[in-house]
C-alpha cells in the first residue's frame, strides 16, 4: 500500500463555533465522551485518551489557530505508548463556513514514517481511513444537535 497520508471532508448543518467546540477537545475522535480529556487545545499539551477500540492512547496538542485550525499528534498504532517521531501521526482540522455550514477537513499524515514493518503501517493507514468516516458520522450528529 504505502500510503502516507489520509485525507476526508465533510459538510455540517451547523454553525462554525459548535463544530470547534467539538475538534478542539484532544482526542475527540478517538475517545467516547467519557474517554475524552473535557479540555480545550492548548499548544504543547499532551493527554492519555482512553478509547473503547484501543485502549489508552496519548494526543499532543501541535498547533491551534482558533475557530479555522488545529493539529494535534498521536500513536494510534502504538496504544500506550508515550509519543515519539517514530510511532505517532499528524492529524489536521481544518474548519472553514460555507453559508451558515462547516466544512470540516482531516488530513492525517506520517504513516511512512512510522517505525514498524510495512504492514502494520498499512494497517495504521486501512483502519484509520475507515475511522475517519465514522468519526465524521459522531461530529455531524453532535453538531447538529441530533
Amino acid at each position: 500500500m504505502d500510503a502516507d497520508r489520509i485525507e476526508r471532508d465533510t459538510l455540517i448543518d451547523a454553525a462554525l463555533e459548535r463544530v470547534w467546540a467539538l475538534v478542539v477537545v484532544p482526542g475527540f475522535w478517538v475517545a467516547d465522551e467519557a474517554g475524552a480529556p473535557g479540555t480545550v487545545a492548548e499548544e504543547g499539551e499532551s493527554v492519555l485518551t482512553r478509547s473503547p477500540h484501543l485502549g489508552d492512547v496519548w494526543v499532543r496538542v501541535e498547533k491551534v489557530s482558533p475557530q479555522t485550525y488545529v493539529a494535534y499528534r498521536w500513536a494510534s498504532a502504538f496504544p500506550g505508548e508515550e509519543l515519539r517521531d517514530d510511532n505517532s501521526t499528524l492529524v489536521e482540522f481544518t474548519l472553514s463556513t460555507e453559508g451558515d455550514r462547516t466544512r470540516l477537513r482531516v488530513v492525517e499524515s506520517g504513516f511512512a514514517g512510522l517505525g514498524a514493518p510495512q504492514e502494520v503501517r498499512d494497517n495504521a493507514v486501512q483502519h484509520n481511513t475507515g475511522g475517519w468516516s465514522y468519526v465524521f458520522d459522531v461530529v455531524k450528529k453532535r453538531a447538529e444537535g441530533a
